[in-house]
């Protein structure tokens, strides 16, 4: 795994997209397309993140290729995490569970947090349910998907995210 640089935000942000929306998205079984229409993010936004204080991506790459990545961002002690993709063709080989433990141990070294948490869309409950696998539990709290009309639209009404939580050993 290595952190992200400036220069990486348009690879990260076309793997957001590829993950998470359109028909390139159905190769792999954590897209959104069905639900959303659009972009996930954009290389601003990607970049943005990168430059922010208390935030960085994890990246998993072969030699040539971007195949992973995830963002950490520290928010009152504690891990925020989101945006962990990996490209559709190669989920479910375990690169999704390796940044996502990645991400849980550079937070704990870089920030000291002991809670990591993350927003889940509701009805994605394959999606909470490999969460889960992983030590995080609902929280019972949970908040309206936002609206970004630049990036996406809803296919589905009444969209909420979930959060989820899972207390980190030290």
């Amino acid at each position: 795994m290595s952190r992200a640089e400036e220069q990486d935000a348009g690879q990260i942000a076309a793997l957001l997209n590829t993950a998470y929306r359109g028909e390139s998205s159905k190769q792999g079984w954590t897209t959104e397309a069905d639900l959303l229409a659009g972009r996930r993010t954009d290389t601003e936004e990607v970049l943005r993140l990168i430059l922010s204080d208390d935030s960085l991506f994890l990246l998993g790459k072969t030699k040539t290729e971007l195949i992973g990545s995830v963002h950490l961002q520290k928010q009152a002690e504690q891990l925020c995490l989101g945006m962990l993709a990996v490209s559709p063709p190669l989920q479910g080989k375990g690169i999704g569970k390796q940044l996502l433990f990645a991400a849980e141990q550079a937070a704990q070294e870089l920030w000291g947090v002991n809670k990591s948490v993350m927003s889940v869309v509701s009805c994605r409950n394959e999606l909470i349910a490999y969460y889960q696998r992983r030590g995080y539990r609902r929280t019972g709290v949970s908040k309206a998907f936002p609206v970004n009309r630049e990036l996406w639209t809803p296919k589905v009404a009444d969209l909420r995210l979930e959060i989820l939580e899972k207390i980190l050993s030290i």
